[in-house]
């Protein structure tokens, strides 16, 4: 057993005084403390870019979702057009039969092609006014149709995608003036 070292150790030896170990432990505690910053910090740092990357995916889905904006935007007055044409010439007239068939035609595909790419038309006429979606022009009374709703469209509106392009350009009905107004019984 000359192998084995001998720790000559006594009992006095292994007791420390009460301020080492003291000191010893606000030192792990202090360590214990920046180890929770760190890791919080940690948590934190990987919040922070879970967000970032979840916004840029966002960003880029809407980028691509609402990239023909402006193009289909610049579109719209040549629909615009063709519907005012077909209604300005006479349906009845023979000579323009095939001319307004070729408008009509060639405003189906273009409203088609429009709607592939998620451009709908709103044309609102006998709806409730939704000034999110239409602006009044005029109002008009009626006997005929509820106040409040919408009795011509000057221009269609126009939506890309659930968001609104171009309002429609209205004329709300009113009541007529010599209509007794309206009571609600329930108020």
């Amino acid at each position: 057993m000359a192998d084995e070292q001998s720790v000559d150790t006594s009992p006095e030896d292994l007791e420390q005084p009460a301020e080492v170990l003291g000191a010893d432990a606000e030192r792990i505690a202090e360590l214990e403390n920046q180890l929770a910053e760190a890791k919080e910090q940690v948590l934190r740092a990987a919040a922070d870019v879970q967000n970032a990357r979840r916004r840029a995916e966002q960003d880029v889905e809407k980028a691509h979702k609402f990239a023909l904006e402006k193009f289909a935007n610049d579109l719209l007055p040549v629909v615009d057009s063709l519907e005012r044409g077909l209604e300005l010439s006479n349906a009845d007239d023979d000579t323009l039969k095939p001319m307004r068939e070729g408008m009509q035609l060639t405003l189906k595909v273009f409203l088609d092609a429009l709607e592939r790419y998620q451009v709908l038309q709103l044309n609102p006429v006998g709806e409730p006014f939704n000034p999110e979606q239409h602006q009044a022009m005029v109002m008009e009374e009626s006997a005929t149709m509820e106040p409040g709703s919408v009795l011509k469209v000057f221009q269609k509106g126009y939506s890309l995608s659930g968001r609104l392009l171009r309002p429609a350009m209205v004329v709300v009905s009113k009541a007529p003036a010599d209509a007794p107004p309206s009571i609600d019984e329930q108020a």
